[in-house]
């Protein structure tokens, strides 16, 4: 008899997905807060191990350390919760290190079982969290520039992607017995590319959006004034304003980028469902492209609310929170599509050999 879901050593790379989730929407939280910065110092905080870190703690830490100088100042000062969520995410990346190496050490003990593919695959989300909590430090060091934030947070869904991997090959080798693994291999050689495009898609989108959210400490936000229909969907009241401003370019850069990009989806979507129709196995991959082109059109409205119910001088941040969100879960969405793809080819050959 098949064990209950949370019984299953497949549960680990779960549980690790979700923590990752978290640390990610932690991240965005830390974002939204303004609180890039609350922690000038890595691995400590204010030259502590704790987030309890007065204002006059603050001064004298920046009379003792001109070097570790914020980007507004010494004269700048965070509240105690700014400095918790920068604390609790360096916290959760550290706590999470030691499931990370059990993860590992579960995998070599199960090989026979689960093949030398898991192993690989564990060892690999170790040395990305390595990786990931590096950068991390890089961007408290170069105090949050634009490029440290998008990469750190394309490693962070990289890191997600491949925990991912490893629990549909677990849930596999399990014994999973999903219509979508008896796919054609005429569905794959029709609509592979086109699931991969998508999800390179909506990776780039992510990352632009990153870049906008922090190239110039986020004020680039405001690139193209606010409510409607003057900030959106126009930009400064034209649809073609004119590029002579950094504001405006790296708005207008990242809204062409989500019409491309939902273009693509729409038309991919389209395509998919058509092939679906001569395989019902595949079903599932209409339902992967549908939620995920669902959630780039949620994360547009989303995103347009954020520019028209924000003031010059203040962003609904909640609404830049959740825009994170559902766009990490369109990458997701995409990205469990193509793995799951390569393993319905490879268990579709392997049936047609015997």
């Amino acid at each position: 008899m098949d064990r209950v879901w949370w019984a299953r050593p497949s549960a680990f790379p779960l549980a690790l997905l979700v923590i990752s989730l978290l640390i990610i929407v932690v991240g965005g939280t830390i974002r939204i807060n303004d609180a890039g910065e609350s922690c000038p110092d890595w691995p400590q905080c204010f030259g502590t191990w704790t987030f309890d870190v007065s204002v006059e703690e603050q001064q004298q830490f920046w009379e003792d350390n001109p070097e570790h100088e914020d980007s507004r100042g010494t004269d700048h000062r965070y509240s105690t919760f700014q400095i918790f969520t920068e604390w609790f995410h360096r916290l959760l990346v550290a706590i999470v290190a030691i499931p990370v190496l059990l993860n590992f050490v579960m995998a070599r003990k199960l090989k026979e079982k689960y093949g030398d593919r898991t192993v690989k695959v564990s060892f690999l989300a170790g040395i990305l969290l390595i990786c990931q909590a590096a950068v991390g430090a890089v961007t408290v060091v170069l105090d949050n520039v634009d490029w440290s934030v998008a990469l750190h947070l394309s490693l962070a869904c990289i890191w997600a992607s491949v925990l991912l991997y490893q629990y549909l090959w677990m849930r596999i080798c399990e014994g999973a017995n999903w219509s979508i693994l008896k796919s054609s291999q005429q569905f794959f050689i029709e609509q592979a590319k086109r699931i991969d495009s998508m999800t390179a898609a909506v990776f780039v989108l992510l990352i632009l959006g990153a870049w906008v959210a922090s190239t110039a400490g986020g004020q680039y936000n405001q690139g193209c004034s606010v409510g409607f229909p003057n900030g959106w969907p126009k930009c400064n009241g034209t649809f073609l304003p004119s590029l002579d401003g950094p504001g405006i370019m790296v708005q207008m850069i990242h809204r062409t980028g989500a019409l491309v990009v939902g273009i693509l989806l729409i038309l991919s979507t389209t395509k998919i469902t058509e092939s679906v129709r001569q395989d019902q196995n595949a079903s599932g991959f209409k339902t992967f492209a549908s939620i995920t082109t669902g959630f780039w059109g949620l994360n547009l409205l989303v995103g347009a609310s954020y520019i028209i119910l924000a003031q010059l001088d203040e962003f609904p941040e909640w609404l830049s929170l959740v825009h994170l969100v559902v766009g990490v879960g369109s990458v997701l969405m995409a990205m469990c599509a193509s793995i799951l793809i390569r393993f319905s080819k490879e268990i579709s050959m392997e049936l047609s050999e015997e």
